[in-house]
C-alpha cells in the first residue's frame, strides 16, 4: 500500500515542499502579478493565484498520464516551444499593463464649468472591479497551463526515475501541483497588500505599481526569449 511505504510519503513530502518552491520562479512571479496588479482585493488576488495552480495542475496530470499510461515521452524541443510561448505571453502580458496604466488604451474626459468658462479633465478609468471568477480567472489558469506544459517533462522524468508504481508518480504529480497552487496562493495575497493599502489613496499609487509589474513582466520576457534557444 501507498501509505505503508516510508520512501513514497518522504517523496511525497519533498513533491508539495517542491512544488511551494517552484511557484516562486521568476517567470511565475512575473505572470501572476501581472494579473493581480490589475485588483485592489487580497481575496481576488488569493483566487487568480488559485487559477493560476489549477491550470498547472492540470497540465501536470495530462503529462503524467501521458508518460504513466501511454508510455509517451516529452520531446524537448516541444518543451521548448511552450517555454518560448510563455515567454512571449510575457512580454504581451507586460506591454498591455504598461499600455494600461498609463492610459494609452483608454482616456475618458470630463467638462467641469466655472461660470462661462468650460474646460475638460481627462484622466485614465481603471478596470471593472465587479467581475465574474470565470471572467477574471481564465487568463491565470491558461497561463497556468502554458507553464505546466513547460515544465512538465523534467517534473515526469524525476517522478518515474524516482517512483516505481504508476499510481504513486500521479500522486506525486498531483501533490506537486497542490504545492505549486498553495504556494501561488499565498504569493498573490501578499503581492496584493500593497495594492489593497493603497486603495483609498490617489490612483497614481496604483498606476506606479502597475507600471513597475508591467515593466518587470516585458523585461522578463524579452530577456528570456533572448535566452531561448531555437527550437
Amino acid at each position: 500500500m501507498i501509505a505503508e511505504s516510508p520512501s513514497l510519503a518522504t517523496a511525497l513530502f519533498l513533491g508539495f515542499l517542491l512544488g511551494v518552491r517552484h511557484a516562486m520562479d521568476a517567470d511565475h512571479l512575473a505572470a501572476v502579478s501581472v494579473f493581480v496588479s490589475q485588483h485592489r482585493s487580497v481575496v481576488r488576488a488569493c483566487l487568480l493565484g488559485t487559477c493560476w495552480g489549477a491550470g498547472h495542475t492540470l497540465s501536470l496530470l495530462v503529462a503524467g498520464l501521458a508518460v504513466v499510461l501511454f508510455k509517451l515521452t516529452i520531446p524537448p524541443h516541444v518543451e521548448r516551444g511552450f517555454e518560448l510561448v510563455v515567454a512571449c505571453v510575457l512580454v504581451l502580458l507586460g506591454g498591455h499593463v504598461l499600455l494600461k496604466s498609463t492610459g494609452t488604451l483608454s482616456l475618458h474626459g470630463h467638462e467641469h464649468w466655472h461660470g462661462v468658462l468650460g474646460h475638460t479633465h481627462r484622466h485614465p478609468h481603471g478596470s471593472d472591479q465587479h467581475t465574474h471568477l470565470l471572467r477574471f480567472g481564465y487568463r491565470p489558469f491558461l497561463m497556468g497551463i502554458l507553464h505546466g506544459m513547460a515544465g512538465s517533462a523534467a517534473l515526469t522524468v524525476v517522478a518515474v526515475a524516482t517512483i516505481q508504481s504508476s499510481l504513486g508518480v500521479m500522486i506525486y504529480v498531483l501533490v506537486f501541483g497542490l504545492g505549486s497552487t498553495g504556494g501561488m496562493l499565498v504569493l498573490g495575497g501578499v503581492m496584493a497588500v500593497p495594492l489593497a493599502a493603497a486603495a483609498g489613496r490617489a490612483d497614481r499609487v496604483h498606476t506606479s505599481i502597475q507600471v513597475a509589474v508591467g515593466m518587470l513582466s516585458l523585461m522578463l520576457g524579452l530577456w528570456l526569449l533572448w535566452h531561448q534557444p531555437h527550437v
